[in-house]
């Protein structure tokens, strides 16, 4: 219970240092955020913009009640077209969790085998062979591959894939998500077409990523005490990978998929807008472009407490994936 305590109290300050970091960020701006919405504006209407949304009080008495209407869900509105920001985000978030769900059940189903593999066949031909390919995917950004894939895939060849049909370039259908946010589901089918070009650009980098950590590790597990004994047992090389070597070498692993939730964020900006997703990668960019920093900052606090609660998660999970880090909290 004291560890679970100390942790809650760990995740409460970060997600109120990440808050007051993303509200502070959006101030170091030069100007004013009046003459950013109201360019045209008279004095009198800059002045009663203002007043209307608190800019004209300290620092962090501004903060405070940007706070405490983002914990009761209030996160402001759109200033040029008067729509509530919260229902801007209840339709944009769903989109968002699919796709960068999809990326990551996607990323480790192609590592963790060929993580595997490498680590049984190190420093052979197909070792190097993969790693090479690890290698090249790494140094491909996202949306440079998001940009080949919506041509070679999606426009020259158009392949016609089973269940999902042809593949769609741009736009978006509903998913299973959706339902749970007040929204209205779609095929399921075209959901995942749509959704599947987006998946794989994320994705690429990620099995790169993961690929090479779990090789590392499995690698060095394969050296343990208890894997010579499993041998000396006669177990077979199969049952030792899978059973006995994986599940300490996937630490690393997990963590690392925790924390890369914050690049799928970054990347999925560039491949929403290119794939023409709804999802929070093209309200940021919306955002941006028309300078809705208020919006910005809601947006900004969202993904910093997101991202915050689900390594809280993944920091908990260890003690259920390795029984020494049980045994050690007992």
């Amino acid at each position: 219970m004291r560890n679970i305590a100390r942790r809650l109290f760990q995740l409460v300050l970060v997600v109120v240092l990440s808050t007051l970091f993303a509200f502070s960020l959006l101030r170091l701006f030069p100007g004013d955020i009046s003459d950013a919405v109201l360019p045209l504006g008279t004095k009198q209407q800059k002045q009663q913009f203002r007043e209307d949304n608190g800019l004209d009080k300290p620092f962090f008495a501004q903060y405070a009640t940007w706070l405490g209407n983002l914990v009761q869900g209030d996160l402001g509105k759109d200033y040029q077209s008067n729509t509530e920001v919260s229902k801007k985000l209840e339709a944009a978030l769903p989109v968002s969790l699919q796709l960068m769900l999809y990326a990551q059940i996607l990323a480790l189903l192609v590592a963790i085998p060929l993580g595997v593999l490498t680590a049984y066949r190190a420093n052979t031909k197909t070792d190097r062979s993969l790693n090479a390919g690890a290698f090249a995917l790494l140094a491909l950004p996202s949306f440079v591959l998001a940009l080949a894939l919506s041509y070679f895939v999606g426009v020259k060849w158009q392949p016609d894939i089973p269940w999902l049909g042809q593949i769609p370039v741009t736009g978006y259908e509903p998913g299973w998500l959706e339902p749970l946010f007040g929204q209205p589901s779609g095929d399921i089918g075209k959901h995942f077409g749509t959704l599947l070009l987006p998946a794989i650009a994320l994705a690429a980098g990620l099995i790169a990523v993961y690929m090479r950590l779990l090789r590392s590790d499995m690698i060095a597990t394969l050296q343990e005490n208890y894997i010579t004994m499993a041998r000396a047992k006669g177990l077979s090389d199969r049952r030792i990978l899978w059973r006995h070597a994986l599940r300490p070498s996937s630490l690393t692993l997990l963590t690392v998929a925790g924390l890369n939730f914050g690049t799928l964020i970054g990347g999925a900006v560039a491949v929403e807008v290119i794939f023409q997703i709804p999802g929070m990668g093209t309200l940021i960019y919306q955002a941006i472009n028309a300078r809705q920093f208020v919006e910005l900052q809601s947006y900004i606090a969202i993904i910093a407490i997101g991202y915050v609660l689900l390594n809280f998660v993944i920091d908990s999970l260890y003690v259920v994936i390795d029984p020494r880090i049980r045994r050690a909290h007992a």
